[in-house]
């Protein structure tokens, strides 16, 4: 099992997880299958408790996304920004599900959630799963960070028509203290691992934004023991896939992580097995999968919950410093696949396929043999 994420030191305000005799959690079930793969998540969790004896206390928040939209006009309510809020001044953390319109976008920005870590680590037991070959992904590990409040999805926009023309323009920018303050967790997270830093950009595309990337990042890579490799991020996206091994940890913009982290999703061998952690200052996070809200497979019990149940082990891992834990769910994930039970999206011929809620039972039976 790989070394859980640490980002005391890395961003302000974050200490090292300490010992409490409750844990809260903050729940944004989400739409489409945002609901089911929550509560799988949430009942790996209650098994996870009962046999560890660890109290948890769970709140849930209000709709959000399309569904929130369409009752309040809002993606995001003052409802649930007061939820989150609450969650956070307890000192707890919030377990998202997916959501549409602009939501994500506007929970960040109201948070500061400016760093995005998505990891990207390929179970062994799915080499078999997807179009990747599996020598393609043994071995890999990488943590992608990604500036998260800034650049193209946080810039000006607004559209002009006038007798059959139609103008569409997009203005944005960084400034330097969203640039650094990003470059400087990823490059903390890259020398407490193997010290291997790559800034993704488009400097002939972008010039200035690029520009103020790569200079910072030299900066910060100055006197220290850090390898800094510039990529550009079409080739980027290539050598992910072509050898992923050659990477430890990737920074980039919110454009290019936002892409290059779905690209991902081939070498952990489906979308449906990305999530990630949002994180700002004083300890402030949110966890989430990597997919989206996939209306099409909702209430049809089709859905893969492991990206689900996977971003709440980082918020075990990371939030709470619950690593024994963590590692314990991430070991019945592992078994259960191993089993042979499956969903679709990473089944093959000789596996059983079954659905959202019977991969989590199996989960917590699992669970059951590991922690008696």
């Amino acid at each position: 099992m790989s070394n859980p994420i640490r980002l005391e030191g890395l961003l302000p305000g974050w200490e090292a997880p300490r010992s409490q005799e409750r844990y809260l959690i903050g729940v944004l079930r989400g739409e489409g299958i945002g609901p089911e793969v929550i509560d799988v998540a949430l009942q790996v969790l209650s098994e996870c408790a009962v046999r560890m004896k660890v109290n948890f206390a769970i709140k849930t928040g209000g709709e959000i996304g399309l569904a929130a939209l369409t009752k309040s006009g809002q993606v995001l309510t003052p409802e649930v920004e007061a939820f989150c809020e609450s969650i956070f001044a307890q000192g707890g953390a919030v377990l998202c599900g997916p959501a549409g319109g602009r939501f994500v976008y506007e929970l960040r920005s109201r948070f500061g959630l400016y760093c995005k870590i998505s990891p990207v680590r390929p179970l062994k037991v799915l080499q078999d799963a997807g179009v990747i070959k599996p020598e393609a992904r043994a071995d890999v590990d990488v943590l992608l960070v990604r500036e998260n409040t800034g650049g193209v999805y946080f810039g000006r926009w607004e559209e002009k028509r006038d007798k059959g023309d139609w103008l569409a323009s997009h203005y944005f920018d960084y400034h330097r203290e969203e640039v650094e303050r990003v470059l400087q967790a990823a490059a903390g997270l890259a020398l407490r691992r193997r010290k291997i830093l790559t800034l993704v950009v488009k400097s002939e595309g972008l010039p200035s934004i690029s520009r103020i990337w790569i200079e910072t990042a030299q900066k910060i890579a100055e006197n220290s023991s850090l390898r800094l490799r510039t990529l550009q991020v079409d080739h980027a996206a290539f050598q992910l896939i072509q050898t992923a091994q050659d990477f430890d940890v990737i920074v980039t913009s919110n454009l290019f992580g936002d892409i290059l982290a779905d690209g991902c999703g081939l070498l952990l061998g489906s979308r449906g097995m990305c999530y990630s952690g949002n994180f700002g200052k004083n300890g402030l996070a949110v966890y989430q999968t990597g997919h989206g809200s996939a209306n099409d497979l909702a209430n049809r019990n089709l859905a893969n919950p492991i990206g689900q149940i996977l971003s709440l082990v980082m918020m075990l891992e990371v939030s709470f410093g619950l690593a024994d834990l963590g590692n314990s769910v991430r070991k019945a994930i592992e078994q259960t696949l191993q089993e042979g039970w499956r969903t679709a999206d990473i089944a093959g011929k000789e596996h059983v396929i079954v659905g959202t809620k019977e991969l989590g039972y199996k989960i917590r039976q699992t669970l059951k043999k590991i922690i008696p």
